[in-house]
Protein backbone atom coordinates (compact mmCIF):
# COMPACT_ATOMS: atom_id res chain seq x y z
CA UNK A 1 0.00 0.00 0.00
CA UNK A 2 1.46 3.33 -1.05
CA UNK A 3 1.43 6.09 1.52
CA UNK A 4 2.14 9.71 0.65
CA UNK A 5 2.34 12.76 2.83
CA UNK A 6 3.36 16.32 2.05
CA UNK A 7 5.02 18.54 4.63
CA UNK A 8 5.80 22.22 4.16
CA UNK A 9 8.59 24.06 5.92
CA UNK A 10 8.95 27.83 5.97
CA UNK A 11 12.72 28.21 6.05
CA UNK A 12 16.08 26.49 6.35
CA UNK A 13 15.50 25.87 10.06
CA UNK A 14 12.34 23.95 9.15
CA UNK A 15 14.32 21.86 6.67
CA UNK A 16 16.93 21.13 9.33
CA UNK A 17 14.19 20.16 11.82
CA UNK A 18 12.60 17.78 9.30
CA UNK A 19 15.98 16.20 8.45
CA UNK A 20 16.74 15.83 12.16
CA UNK A 21 13.46 14.04 12.83
CA UNK A 22 14.00 11.72 9.89
CA UNK A 23 17.61 11.02 10.94
CA UNK A 24 16.39 9.78 14.32
CA UNK A 25 14.26 7.16 12.53
CA UNK A 26 16.85 5.84 10.06
CA UNK A 27 18.67 2.55 10.45
CA UNK A 28 21.14 0.45 8.51
CA UNK A 29 19.61 -0.91 5.31
CA UNK A 30 17.34 2.10 4.72
CA UNK A 31 17.34 3.85 1.36
CA UNK A 32 16.05 7.39 0.84
CA UNK A 33 15.63 8.61 -2.74
CA UNK A 34 15.54 12.39 -3.12
CA UNK A 35 14.30 14.28 -6.15
CA UNK A 36 13.56 17.87 -7.01
CA UNK A 37 14.74 20.49 -9.45
CA UNK A 38 18.18 22.04 -9.33
CA UNK A 39 18.67 24.12 -6.17
CA UNK A 40 15.59 22.66 -4.49
CA UNK A 41 17.69 21.72 -1.47
CA UNK A 42 18.54 18.03 -1.83
CA UNK A 43 22.14 18.40 -0.68
CA UNK A 44 21.15 20.88 2.06
CA UNK A 45 18.65 18.34 3.40
CA UNK A 46 21.22 15.53 3.27
CA UNK A 47 23.82 17.72 4.99
CA UNK A 48 21.38 18.40 7.85
CA UNK A 49 20.44 14.72 8.04
CA UNK A 50 24.06 13.50 8.17
CA UNK A 51 24.88 16.07 10.86
CA UNK A 52 21.84 14.96 12.86
CA UNK A 53 23.14 11.39 12.65
CA UNK A 54 26.31 12.57 14.41
CA UNK A 55 28.84 13.24 11.67
CA UNK A 56 30.83 16.46 11.53
CA UNK A 57 32.27 15.66 8.11
CA UNK A 58 31.95 18.22 5.31
CA UNK A 59 28.88 17.05 3.36
CA UNK A 60 29.04 18.12 -0.27
CA UNK A 61 27.21 17.07 -3.40
CA UNK A 62 29.00 14.13 -5.03
CA UNK A 63 28.06 15.29 -8.53
CA UNK A 64 31.47 14.48 -9.97
CA UNK A 65 32.69 11.83 -7.54
CA UNK A 66 29.27 10.07 -7.75
CA UNK A 67 29.44 8.85 -4.12
CA UNK A 68 30.59 10.04 -0.71
CA UNK A 69 30.59 7.97 2.47
CA UNK A 70 30.19 9.56 5.88
CA UNK A 71 30.83 7.80 9.17
CA UNK A 72 28.25 8.28 11.91
CA UNK A 73 27.95 6.65 15.36
CA UNK A 74 24.98 4.55 14.18
CA UNK A 75 26.21 3.39 10.76
CA UNK A 76 27.89 4.64 7.58
CA UNK A 77 25.91 6.93 5.30
CA UNK A 78 26.28 6.47 1.55
CA UNK A 79 25.47 9.68 -0.35
CA UNK A 80 25.12 9.23 -4.11
CA UNK A 81 24.33 11.77 -6.79
CA UNK A 82 22.70 9.77 -9.59
CA UNK A 83 22.31 12.75 -11.94
CA UNK A 84 24.97 11.48 -14.36
CA UNK A 85 23.91 7.83 -14.18
CA UNK A 86 21.85 6.28 -16.94
CA UNK A 87 19.84 3.99 -14.69
CA UNK A 88 19.72 1.29 -12.03
CA UNK A 89 22.09 -1.00 -13.97
CA UNK A 90 24.84 1.63 -14.05
CA UNK A 91 24.17 2.34 -10.37
CA UNK A 92 24.65 -1.36 -9.60
CA UNK A 93 28.00 -1.37 -11.40
CA UNK A 94 29.38 1.29 -9.07
CA UNK A 95 30.13 -1.58 -6.69
CA UNK A 96 28.64 0.04 -3.61
CA UNK A 97 26.48 -2.92 -2.56
CA UNK A 98 28.40 -3.47 0.70
CA UNK A 99 26.98 -0.19 1.98
CA UNK A 100 23.32 -0.91 1.18
CA UNK A 101 22.75 -3.26 4.12
CA UNK A 102 25.47 -1.90 6.42
CA UNK A 103 24.45 1.74 6.20
CA UNK A 104 21.88 4.29 5.16
CA UNK A 105 21.76 5.12 1.44
CA UNK A 106 20.81 8.68 0.46
CA UNK A 107 20.41 9.06 -3.30
CA UNK A 108 20.03 12.44 -5.00
CA UNK A 109 18.16 12.24 -8.31
CA UNK A 110 16.70 8.99 -7.01
CA UNK A 111 14.25 8.62 -9.90
CA UNK A 112 17.23 7.62 -12.05
CA UNK A 113 17.74 4.45 -9.97
CA UNK A 114 14.09 3.79 -9.21
CA UNK A 115 13.43 0.08 -8.90
CA UNK A 116 16.90 -0.70 -7.57
CA UNK A 117 15.91 -0.64 -3.88
CA UNK A 118 13.09 -2.87 -2.59
CA UNK A 119 11.52 -0.51 -0.05
CA UNK A 120 12.88 3.03 -0.30
CA UNK A 121 11.44 6.21 1.11
CA UNK A 122 11.06 8.69 -1.75
CA UNK A 123 11.21 12.41 -1.05
CA UNK A 124 10.37 15.03 -3.66
CA UNK A 125 11.45 18.53 -2.67
CA UNK A 126 9.60 21.42 -4.24
CA UNK A 127 9.75 25.18 -3.96
CA UNK A 128 7.20 26.90 -1.77
CA UNK A 129 5.63 30.32 -2.17
CA UNK A 130 8.87 32.17 -1.49
CA UNK A 131 12.64 31.62 -1.74
CA UNK A 132 13.00 29.84 1.59
CA UNK A 133 9.91 27.63 1.95
CA UNK A 134 9.91 24.08 0.63
CA UNK A 135 7.42 21.26 0.28
CA UNK A 136 8.53 17.70 0.98
CA UNK A 137 6.37 14.97 -0.53
CA UNK A 138 7.28 11.66 1.08
CA UNK A 139 6.12 8.42 -0.52
CA UNK A 140 6.65 4.83 0.61
CA UNK A 141 5.32 1.43 -0.44
CA UNK A 142 6.50 -0.48 2.61
CA UNK A 143 5.25 -0.95 6.15
CA UNK A 144 8.81 -0.04 7.26
CA UNK A 145 8.00 3.62 6.72
CA UNK A 146 4.49 3.85 8.27
CA UNK A 147 5.66 4.83 11.76
CA UNK A 148 8.31 7.12 10.29
CA UNK A 149 5.76 9.02 8.22
CA UNK A 150 3.40 9.23 11.20
CA UNK A 151 6.22 10.69 13.30
CA UNK A 152 7.08 13.24 10.62
CA UNK A 153 3.43 14.21 10.13
CA UNK A 154 3.21 14.98 13.85
CA UNK A 155 5.82 17.68 13.22
CA UNK A 156 3.47 19.77 11.12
Amino acid sequence: MTRTTTLTVNDEQGTIALATRLAAQLRAGDAVLLDGSLAAGKTFFIRALVRAMGSDEDVTSPTYTIANIYETPACPVLHVDAYRLKGAQEFYHLGLDDYFDAGVSLIEWGERVEGFFDAPLSIRIGFGDDDTSRSFTLTADSARWNDVLTELEAMS
